[in-house]
Parts: C-alpha cells; sequence; structure tokens
C-alpha cells in the first residue's frame, strides 16, 4: 500500500508539471502524460513501478472511464443525422485503413492476429487533438471539420468490434480455438450486446428516476459507478474485455434524460484514471531502444501520415467533397490517437504483440500526435501548397455561386448564423420588408430553410471573400449571431476589414468576451444574460410605477455605458475559474489602522495600474459609488474593489503594504 501511494504522489507531482508545461505550448494533455510515464518507467528512471497489480488495475480502470465517456457522447441522433457520411465515409476509411496496415505488418513478418490489432490502432485517429485544434481555429463547422468529425463518430463506434475480437483473436493465436469455436465466440459477443442494449433500455431510466428522486448527490455519483464498473464486469467474467461493457453502458446512458448529469459527475474520475492510463501507456516506451528501430519507426510515422492523409482525402473526394475539402479532411487525420492506446494495451496484455513491435507502432502513435496540431494548424495552407490553382479556383467557384444568387440584393442585411435566432431575425425582417441574405454551414439547416424559401446560403462566413460575394459591400448591417466565440471573432475581423464604416451587431452569451469583439471592430454587441437583465428591470421598474420618460434615460444609459454596471457581481465560492476568469469580480476590502492606504487619498495609489478599481466606498452608514479620487481613505472605511480575480491579490497587497507596490507586477 505503501509503495502504491508513493507512485501516486510521484505521479500526481510529475503530472502537473508536465500538463501545465504542455498546455502552455498549447499542446494536448495527453502527450504529458505519456511523457512522465516514459520518463519514470522501468526503461527510463525506473521510478514508477509500472508491473505492480494496483497500478495496472487503475490503468484498466482508466481504459473503463475511456470508453464509458465516449459512449456517453455517442448520440444515435447525430449518428442518424449523419449516417450516410459516418457508414460510408468513416467505414470504408477504418476498413480500408486496417486492411492496408494488415497488408504491411504482415509482409515484414508480424503474426496477422497482431497485424490486426496494431493496423486497427494505427486507423483510429485523436478526438480530443482534432476536435480541440479544430474548435480553436473556428473549422469545426467547415465542409473538412464535418468530415472529420463523421469519421471520427465512426471510429468510436469501429472500436466495439475491436474490443470484441481481441480476446478471441488472443484464443487463436495460442492455438486453442478453431474456426468455428471463434465464430461461436463471435457470435456470443453479439448475443450478448443485444441483451445488454435491451435489458440496460428498459431497466437503467426506471433506476434513474428512482434515484433521482432521491435528490442525493451522493448516491447518484455511487449508481453511476455502479452501472459501469457492473457492465465492464459482466463483459470481462464471459471473455470479453472490460472497455466493451463500460462503452455499452455509457451508450445507453447517453440515451436518458441524466446524460448531462452523468457526465459532469463522473469527469473528476476519468481524467484522473484517464491520465494514469495514459501513463501507464508511456511506460511501457522503451526509449533505449527506438535509436535501434528507428528506421522502422520513421518509415511507420511518414507511411501513417502520408498514407492516411491520402486515402482518407481519395475517399472525401469519392463522398462528393471538391480536392480542397478532401486534402484538408485527411491531413486533419492524419495521426493516430487515443483509441490506438488503448487497443494497443489490450494487445500487449493479451500477448498478441511482441516486445519490439509494440515499441515500434507505440512510438508512431506517439510521433505522429505530436507533430498533428502543427499539420492541422496550417492544413489550408498546405492544401494551398499542394493543389495549387485547383484549390483556389474550387474557392473561387463557391465564392461565385453566393455572389450570382445574391447579386439582386442591395441595403439589405446580412446574417452570418441561421440557427434560432438568426431564423427568428429572419422572420422579422421579412415582416418589415428589408431583404436579407444568410450564411451558415450546417446543411441540414441550410437545406431546409431554403427548401422553405428562406434566402439562406451554404458558405463559410469567416471567409473575406464570401462575405464580399454575399454583398457585403451593398449591405446595410451585419448581424452575427453564432454561438460559437471564436468563429464569432474571426467574423468580426473579416467582415471590418473588408467594409470599415457597415455597422456590425453580435449576439454573445457570456459579456467576457465584449472588449475582444468591440476591439476587433464590432459596433455594438449584445450580451444575452446583461440584456435580459435589463429586459426585466424594465418590467419590474413598470411595474412598480415608473413612468416611461424616467425608465426610458435610465435603461438606455445602461445600454450605453456598455452595461458596465451590470457586469460585476459576487460570484462566491461556487464559481468555476476556467468560466469566469473573463469576468469581472467584485471583492470587499476592509482598510485597517496600519495599512498604507489608511489616510492616503485614492489619487495617490494610482490603483488603475494594477487592473482594479474602487467601485463603492462605505464609511459608517454611509455608502457612495465611484468616490471622488480626492476623498481621503480612514481606517475602517469599507471598499468595493472590482477587477479581475487574479488582481484581488496585487490590490489587496497595494492597499496594506504600498510601500512595496513596485514589486508587485503590474498588469
Amino acid at each position: 500500500m505503501d509503495h502504491l501511494l508513493h507512485n501516486i504522489l510521484l505521479l500526481l507531482v510529475l503530472s502537473v508539471g508536465a500538463v501545465a508545461a504542455f498546455r502552455s505550448f498549447n499542446l494536448p494533455p495527453i502527450l504529458g502524460y505519456l511523457l512522465v510515464g516514459a520518463l519514470t518507467g522501468q526503461y527510463a528512471l525506473s521510478w514508477l513501478d509500472d508491473r505492480s497489480t494496483g497500478f495496472i488495475f487503475m490503468g484498466e480502470v482508466g481504459v473503463v472511464f475511456l470508453l464509458f465517456a465516449i459512449g456517453l457522447e455517442f448520440s444515435v441522433k447525430q449518428f442518424m443525422a449523419m449516417r450516410r457520411t459516418i457508414l460510408g465515409l468513416g467505414g470504408m476509411q477504418v476498413v480500408l485503413s486496417t486492411l492496408s496496415g494488415l497488408a504491411i505488418f504482415v509482409y515484414f513478418g508480424m503474426s496477422w492476429q497482431g497485424g490486426v490489432i496494431a493496423a486497427g490502432a494505427l486507423a483510429m485517429s485523436s478526438t480530443a487533438i482534432v476536435v480541440k485544434q479544430l474548435t480553436d481555429q473556428a473549422e469545426m463547422r467547415a465542409k473538412h471539420g464535418q468530415m472529420a468529425l463523421a469519421i471520427l463518430l465512426f471510429q468510436d463506434i469501429a472500436v466495439v468490434p475491436f474490443l470484441v475480437i481481441i480476446p478471441i483473436l488472443a484464443g487463436d493465436a495460442a492455438g486453442t480455438q478453431s474456426a468455428a469455436q471463434i465464430g461461436l465466440d463471435v457470435l456470443a459477443a453479439v448475443v450478448l450486446f443485444a441483451t445488454m442494449m435491451i435489458v440496460g433500455h428498459y431497466t437503467l431510466r426506471p433506476l434513474f428516476h428512482y434515484i433521482s428522486r432521491a435528490q442525493s448527490t451522493e448516491l447518484f455519483n455511487i449508481t453511476v459507478l455502479l452501472v459501469a464498473l457492473t457492465a465492464a464486469w459482466i463483459t470481462e467474467s464471459l471473455g470479453l474485455s472490460l472497455a466493451l461493457g463500460a462503452f455499452l453502458a455509457g451508450m445507453l446512458l447517453s440515451e436518458t434524460e441524466y446524460k448531462h448529469q452523468v457526465e459532469s459527475e463522473i469527469r473528476p474520475f476519468r481524467d484522473i484514471l484517464m491520465g494514469i492510463f495514459f501513463i501507464t501507456v508511456g511506460a511501457k516506451l522503451n526509449v533505449a531502444v527506438l535509436p535501434e528501430l528507428w528506421q522502422p519507426i520513421l518509415l511507420l510515422v511518414v507511411g501513417l501520415i502520408v498514407g492516411k492523409s491520402l486515402l482518407v482525402a481519395f475517399l472525401a473526394r469519392y463522398f462528393s467533397a471538391d480536392d480542397g475539402t478532401a486534402l484538408r479532411t485527411g491531413l486533419v487525420l492524419a495521426q493516430g490517437g487515443e483509441f490506438g492506446f488503448a487497443l494497443l494495451a489490450l494487445a500487449l496484455t493479451n500477448g498478441l504483440l511482441d516486445e519490439k513491435e509494440s515499441q515500434i507502432v507505440l512510438a508512431t502513435i506517439i510521433i505522429s500526435m505530436v507533430l498533428s496540431p502543427i499539420i492541422i494548424r496550417y492544413n489550408d495552407v498546405l492544401t494551398k501548397r499542394l493543389l495549387g490553382n485547383s484549390y483556389l479556383n474550387q474557392r473561387q467557384k463557391d465564392t461565385h455561386e453566393v455572389s450570382a444568387a445574391v447579386q439582386e440584393l442591395d441595403g439589405h442585411v446580412l446574417i452570418c448564423g441561421y440557427r434560432r435566432m438568426g431564423q427568428n431575425l429572419a422572420r422579422l425582417l421579412n415582416q418589415q420588408g428589408v431583404s436579407y441574405a444568410a450564411l451558415d454551414l450546417d446543411p441540414l439547416i441550410v437545406q431546409a430553410a431554403w427548401e422553405a424559401g428562406d434566402k439562406v446560403y451554404f458558405a463559410d462566413a469567416t471567409r473575406p471573400e464570401i462575405l464580399l460575394a454575399a454583398g457585403l459591400s451593398r449591405a446595410r448591417m451585419v448581424i452575427i449571431t453564432v454561438t460559437d466565440m471564436e468563429v464569432a471573432k474571426r467574423i468580426t475581423a473579416s467582415v471590418r476589414h473588408a467594409n470599415a464604416d457597415i455597422p456590425i451587431l453580435v449576439r454573445i452569451r457570456e459579456d467576457s468576451y465584449m472588449e475582444p469583439l468591440l476591439a476587433l471592430g464590432a459596433t455594438h454587441v449584445l450580451p444575452e444574460m446583461l440584456e435580459a437583465t435589463v429586459v426585466i428591470a424594465e418590467n419590474m421598474l413598470q411595474q412598480l410605477g415608473m413612468s416611461a420618460d424616467e425608465l426610458l434615460p435610465l435603461i438606455e444609459g445602461i445600454r450605453r455605458d456598455g452595461y458596465k454596471s451590470l457586469r460585476s457581481y459576487y460570484h462566491g465560492d461556487k464559481v468555476k475559474p476556467t468560466r469566469d476568469m473573463g469576468e469581472s469580480f467584485l471583492h470587499t476590502f476592509v482598510l485597517q489602522p496600519t495599512d498604507f492606504a489608511n489616510g492616503k487619498l485614492i489619487s495617490e495609489l494610482n490603483l488603475e495600474r494594477y487592473g482594479f478599481s474602487i467601485k463603492s466606498l462605505r464609511r459608517g452608514e454611509i455608502r457612495g459609488d465611484h468616490p471622488d479620487v480626492t476623498m481621503r481613505l480612514q481606517a475602517g472605511d469599507k471598499l468595493v474593489l472590482e477587477g479581475k480575480a487574479d488582481n484581488f491579490r496585487k490590490a489587496e497587497n497595494a492597499l496594506r503594504i504600498g510601500s512595496k507596490i513596485s514589486k508587485i507586477p503590474a498588469v
């Protein structure tokens, strides 16, 4: 027990540093965990006993939660909406990639059983890297982003048959199973799958209805763990993998109304145990033998990146994508992924791969994942270089189609984003006789709205040439209603660059994005939550008897001031730092007789340079907002400070030990 605790503490310390370092370089934390495992494992510093039973079990539980989380994210509705692309494009990618890899591995002497799993591991791509990078680049809803997402969804599904056949292939490799026995095992797995789906469908929802009525978070969490681990135990008891049962449990829960609650509750367990799993994978990497294997590793890395890119591009082109979109989809998916590690770990456990083979495949996946963010970041540039004029011609063709469709519009409103708010605004404009043109990248919305007669076009509003083709130079106003703020920022910058005078109205959900959007050239930024507060306040004051003449200046003043009076509040101890770091906080500070600020004028403190201000001051029973800078502070004054959360330490230091203010870094 002491030894296991020692391992856990060591891993936690190293993981904190490694993950923080990788995040600072905008790289996925998975790579940090792999590095920790590689450095501390038996092949390097030997600080970590990765062969201990407890540690191996924790890694296996990490795989269970990885597959359980993927099952939760599986959506039958999304699958049905994209079934042609998912089953066709995604299915062909996994099958052809696996068969190609199998042929190569068998040619170089690997057993066909091990070759199937190694090839399957390399056929998978990294959902975490692809989704994060495309989201950061505002390309998730672009054509190549949607095609990549469809392939990733099928890869999630394709893990299931691999999980089924690994134990079967292990028995076949040992010579203990006949062809008939293998067939019976596969049939038994299919029956088990169907049985668990039927039983889970009729039992899980009633179970969680009963548990939720107790209104106990602890009971809910225990039940979630019980369901996930019970499903994993059942599949393992029947000779299949732990991960298969967890995936089935997650998929069943994804169709209940408790999906989001389950996701939020298991996230701490999932992240920690998945981190340990990736550490165990990294510990299996023998850095010492890599120089001896650099040639096959290099060939496999190049083959994976180039071969997978070309295969995906060819398939995407076959499924009606243009050359540019097809190649960009291939570049985005040119890496190994998390599921590859899971399959590789199971293959090693079941003896399907030897030490040398596992080192080559493991190193290939890791190196491809390290290179992947760079390739994804420059997928557009690489496509332009590789395709040249044909890519530019296709982009011009897309632009021309939009231009031809809106050539008769003049003085119209350009709506970027055609979901609920965009559609509502379009209807209001139509009722008032104002022409409009809308742009969106959801093909289902565009098709349905177009057939209904709406003037909406499938086009990427972040591209300046598309905006110009949509009549930006003739438009009266641009309204941006997209929910992705990175996309909203790119559209705002593109609009303002192309037209310096047109009004730009942007809808946002979080007021922390107001300043960045205004700096990019937005004319008006309307935060949903603050605007809702204004509307409720207006109604409230009307009900309290305030006249319209009194109310109108007050409401208009709030809006004209950029909602400044509403944007800061006391967050309490329930705040989520990752969400609220851009918001303004309020913090109360009581001035003591020994504080530096006691007896000083507010202007002498020069508080603004440290990123905060005094919003109000209470002295005795008297309170005043925005005190004059010539006011002299006294002991006992209660100051309400306004600023960002990470500035309050500087605020308190500046007020308490003013002689050392120069040592505190300004913001």
